[in-house]
This record gives structure tokens, sequence and C-alpha cells, in this order.
């Protein structure tokens, strides 16, 4: 079984040792029971891990080794912007696509959207972001920026291909549109219950999003983004694995 996984911040890493946290030695000594000498893989969550191991000091860790990232494990840098759904339905959305590989998280407050999160909130994606990157053994945690406006969160994009999700109108599947360009940059935009209103429509075709369908039924705000994510993911694999050379 390979070393269990512990997301540290990089300022929790001197030299060769690494400053554990409350919560992080609870984790590795009372729920892992790991004791002196068990190792565990530290992340950065900016790229950077190190194979390290517990010491007499709970409080402390040894670093043994720095490990290289497995550069066939690089990604297309993925933005989603997306609008907060009902209750507590963003959670899962960041979750999972955390799991799914992407790289910055807007939260949108759309014309139809019904909740404006506390601080609090933002703190707990955050939380969630950093578990799911443990759990999914990705090296990156994405960036969850507070929530904004859907006219404020069209400006200063990352460049690359930017997709619209719509429903109801006429326009090409996301996942024809990435086969035919597959872009190095992708921001991806995902609605709320009810959809983009015209007005959000007309912002987004004026900020050059090209609209695009995740298929002929209505997903909900929490499922749609996991599908679009899931077709990025799985078009860049397709797009890697036939590039790699036959063993």
């Amino acid at each position: 079984m390979p070393p269990q996984r512990v997301l540290i911040s990089p300022e929790q890493r001197q030299s060769q040792q690494i400053a554990l946290n409350a919560a992080q030695q609870r984790y590795l000594h009372r729920v892992l029971r790991l004791g002196q000498g068990d190792q565990f893989i530290a992340l950065d969550g900016q790229g950077g891990q190190w194979l390290a191991k517990l010491t007499p000091d709970p409080a402390t860790a040894a670093v043994v080794e720095a490990l290289q990232p497995d550069e066939t494990a690089a990604t297309p840098t993925i933005t989603l912007l997306a609008a907060l759904p009902k209750g507590n339905g963003f959670d899962d959305v960041v979750r999972q696509v955390t799991e799914l590989g992407v790289n910055r998280i807007q939260p949108i407050l759309s014309d139809r959207t019904l909740i404006r999160p506390s601080d609090r909130k933002l703190e707990r994606w955050q939380r969630i972001a950093a578990e799911a990157t443990e759990q999914s053994e990705r090296l990156t945690t994405p960036e969850i920026l507070a929530p904004v406006s859907w006219q404020a969160g069209l400006k200063d994009l990352p460049t690359g291909a930017h997709y619209l999700c719509v429903t109801r109108l006429e326009a090409p599947h996301l996942l024809s549109c990435l086969q035919q360009d597959w872009p190095l940059g992708v921001t991806v935009a995902i609605g709320p219950e009810g959809g983009w209103t015209d007005a959000e429509v007309e912002l987004a075709l004026a900020a050059d999003f090209q609209p695009v369908s995740l298929g002929s039924t209505i997903l909900r705000a929490i499922t749609a983004p996991v599908v679009a994510l899931s077709l990025i993911k799985g078009v860049f694999e397709a797009n890697l694995q036939a590039d790699r050379p036959a063993p």
C-alpha cells in the first residue's frame, strides 16, 4: 500500500524537516495510527512532494527524499466558472472537480443565484479542495476565489478556449469542440438552476465565449460541472495516450 499523502503549506517545510500542525498530527498519529519511522508523502499543493517519516517528536517529520512528479500527469490549465447552486451543493462541486483536475474555481453570483455565502463558506471550500487533493493523489491544489458577479467573473480570464454551457439553445457539443481544436487552456462556465439569463448569455458572447451543449438532457447545476470536467479530462488523457510511443 503506498504511503498516505498529506497536504502541507510551503512554509511548513524547512530544509529537511516538516513542522506538523495539530490537525496533521492527529490525523497521522491517531487516525492512521502511524508511529516513529513510518513514512508518508508530503505535498505542498504547488507541485512539490517529498517522502517523509515521523520522528520521536510528534510535531515534526523528517524529509527522506524529494519525489519527482510524473511528467505525463501534467494537465491543461482548467478554469471553472460556476454559478452557486442552492443549499450546500457547491461542496460537492468543489470536491469532484478537484478530483478531475481543475486549476481554478470562480464561484459566480448569477442573476438566478439564491444564496449569498459568508466568508466561512470560502474557507470550507478550500478545506474540501485540500482533502480532495490528497485523496485523488494530484500534486496541486486548485485556487478557489471569492464569489463575484457574472460581469466581474468575465474579466481577466486565462488565455485559451472559453466555453459557455447552455441549455435549450442550439450549440455544438463540448466534446466535439475539444476534439476539433484541443487548447492548452480551457475555461468552462456553468449556469445556475434555470440556466443563464439572456443578458448573461449576451455578456458571455461579448467576452468571446463559445456556447456549447453538454447533451440532450437538462443537468442539475451540481451535475453539469462534473460532466464538463470529465469530458475535458477524458479528451486530454486520450490525446496524451495517443501521443505516447508504443512500448
